[in-house]
């Protein structure tokens, strides 16, 4: 069976979910930067209204679009968008934290850390632009860390899901059952299942998923 986590910009269109179509939505805003954090109103809503549905919501937190190397003044800004998500009902948090490098940015996740209150953490598709290479390292680092699930489409190179497919399989398998690997970018209702089994996950993600 699928986990399916719709990804849904502010409010729009989650009136018509229903918990036999999706588990999980992915709440932000500005999709056409890749989504940042929405505002308190909207995450309170937002749970308010899935929760009566048994639908999970996980936040994502990001100050603005672009890169994702943060300073100490977006750091402190994601810090307080952490404790008003938290506050407004968040199940989940979703962040992704980068050194100029393309590493993960150990520093500021250990400073963003105690904000989350022991919320379980996603590290969204920033995971996409650390090198291949160094992909199964951050896993670790990731799972140290206590993230519970890595949103990923597999390249920053090919578009096309289907493309990643090979790599994508490589990182399920690395990932085993110590963290949940979750693919995305070109996922939809149609495609989820095809991909599902071909990669070797059950977790599917998209704004098309439901």
């Amino acid at each position: 069976m699928l986990i399916k986590e719709f990804c849904s910009e502010n409010l729009t269109g989650l009136n018509h979910l229903q918990e036999l179509e999706v588990n999980r939505v992915e709440l932000c805003d500005n999709l056409a930067v890749g989504g940042t954090t929405p505002s308190f109103g909207i995450i309170k809503e937002a749970c308010n209204l899935l929760h009566d549905q048994s639908i999970s919501v996980a936040t994502m937190i990001r100050p603005r679009g672009g890169n994702f190397v943060y300073n100490d003044i977006e750091l402190r800004a994601m810090e307080e968008d952490i404790i008003k998500a938290v506050e407004a009902g968040s199940d989940a948090l979703v962040l992704g934290l980068l050194t100029e490098q393309g590493q993960i940015d150990k520093d500021a996740i250990e400073q963003l850390l105690p904000a989350t209150q022991g919320l379980p953490l996603v590290f969204h598709m920033a995971f996409d632009h650390i090198p291949e290479k160094d992909q199964f390292d951050a896993i670790d680092q990731l799972i140290d860390y206590g993230f519970v699930r890595i949103l990923t489409h597999g390249s920053m190179e090919a578009n096309d899901i289907y493309d990643n497919i090979d790599h994508l399989k490589k990182i399920v398998s690395y990932a085993a059952s110590q963290i949940e690997i979750m693919i995305g970018g070109g996922v939809t209702a149609q495609n989820a299942l095809d991909l599902s089994q071909k990669i070797g996950t059950v977790v599917v993600h998209g704004t098309k998923i439901a």
